[in-house]
């Protein structure tokens, strides 16, 4: 008899197989970002590949992060999931230490807009990450600048992150956060919406009085480029 399709089995192998390949990743972005640390493009010939290398390793790395905080949602009901009152600044500067590297071997600048004063209830590892993830993606648009925003909007703490690039396809932008029965591979684009998908369960994770944290996509913002948009309540 054949096994169930989402047996507790599955979940398990799924998970194991996805953290060790996190782990080997991790030690190979770890090694690059080392490497690229201590070099420039004149003293390094292959400094452009290694930073090519180090930005794919990276997306690898954010989503199998991703893969595996799902699993602990969806495998195993009852994510720890830990809000805590938090300094929007200090979330900020644990992205801007993960990207440095990589933001500096690409040759990108980082500008950053953030109100020093905010205190925001979120769980720091999931709102890192998903912050992370969109600086990480934002390198795939822009030219040479992003940038990162954090400001009261309304009641609500609104991240954003913004390139100058030629902005999100339209059919992104159409079709904005998927459900979960909505992720698919778009062939296209390259994309298997996972990234968006798991900002999106991320943020619907953060409640308060009735309101529900969201993404959402647009073009256009500071920078003339995508601009994706994280709110919480």
């Amino acid at each position: 008899m054949e096994d169930a399709p989402h047996s507790p089995e599955l979940f398990l192998f799924l998970a194991v197989t996805a953290h060790d390949m996190k782990n080997s990743i991790s030690v190979l972005s770890g090694t690059l970002e080392r490497l690229l640390d201590g070099a420039t493009p004149e003293t390094e010939k292959a400094y452009g590949q290694m930073g090519q290398m180090l930005y794919q390793t990276r997306r690898l790395n954010d989503n199998l992060m991703q893969l595996l905080a799902l699993y602990k949602q969806v495998g195993k009901p009852g994510y720890p999931f830990d809000a805590q009152p938090l300094e929007v600044g200090q979330v900020v500067e644990q992205v801007v230490a993960l990207s440095r590297v990589l933001l500096e071997s690409r040759g990108i600048r980082l500008e950053l807009d953030v109100d020093s004063d905010l205190i925001a209830h979120v769980d720091e590892d999931l709102i890192v990450g998903v912050v992370s993830h969109a600086v990480n993606n934002a390198l795939h648009y822009t030219r040479d600048r992003i940038l990162l925003t954090a400001r009261d909007v309304d009641g609500q703490l609104e991240i954003r992150v913004e390139d100058n690039g030629a902005g999100f396809p339209p059919g992104l932008l159409a079709a904005g956060a998927p459900a979960s029965g909505d992720i698919g591979v778009n062939f296209a684009t390259n994309s298997a919406g996972l990234g968006l998908y798991f900002s999106s369960e991320v943020a619907r994770m953060h409640h308060h009085r009735g309101r529900h944290g969201a993404v959402r996509l647009e073009n256009g913002g500071q920078l003339g480029g995508g601009c994706f948009i994280l709110t919480l309540p």
